[in-house]
C-alpha cells in the first residue's frame, strides 16, 4: 500500500504558512523536507519523524517503527499532532534545527 496524495495535502495544509516545508515523492512514498532537510517520511499514510532529542521531547509518548523494511526506526507522529497545526509546525522546526545540512550533490559529468 502506498501513501495517498490526500494525506500529503492534509499534512502540508496544516503547515501552509510555512513555505520552508515541501514534499517530494520518493520510492513510491513521500519525504517531507524543511529548509532542505528531510525531517519526516510518510509511508502507508503514516507520518514518521526522524528522531532528534528536541523532536522526541515534543512528541512525548509515541510509538516507533521503521517506515519501510530495512529502515532505521523513526518516531510515529501521533494523530493529535495532525489535528494541531501549530504543534506540528513546532515539531518540524525543532527536528530540522538538529539535523545536519544536506550534502551538496556532485554535478554529473558529461561525456563528450
Amino acid at each position: 500500500m502506498s501513501t495517498s496524495p490526500s494525506t500529503i495535502e492534509q499534512i502540508l495544509s496544516h503547515l501552509s504558512g510555512d513555505e520552508a516545508v515541501t514534499a517530494r515523492k520518493m520510492f513510491g512514498e513521500y519525504g517531507l523536507f524543511r529548509d532542505g532537510k528531510m525531517v519526516a517520511l510518510v509511508c502507508d499514510d503514516i507520518l514518521y519523524l526522524k528522531p532528534t532529542a528536541s523532536g522526541l521531547a515534543l512528541l512525548g509518548e509515541h510509538e516507533e517503527g521503521p517506515p519501510y523494511p530495512g529502515a532505521k526506526p523513526c518516531a510515529i507522529v501521533p494523530e493529535r499532532f495532525l489535528l494541531r497545526p501549530r504543534k506540528l509546525d513546532e515539531l518540524f522546526r525543532a527536528t530540522a534545527s538538529e539535523l545536519p545540512a544536506p550534502k551538496a550533490r556532485k554535478a554529473k559529468s558529461r561525456k563528450g
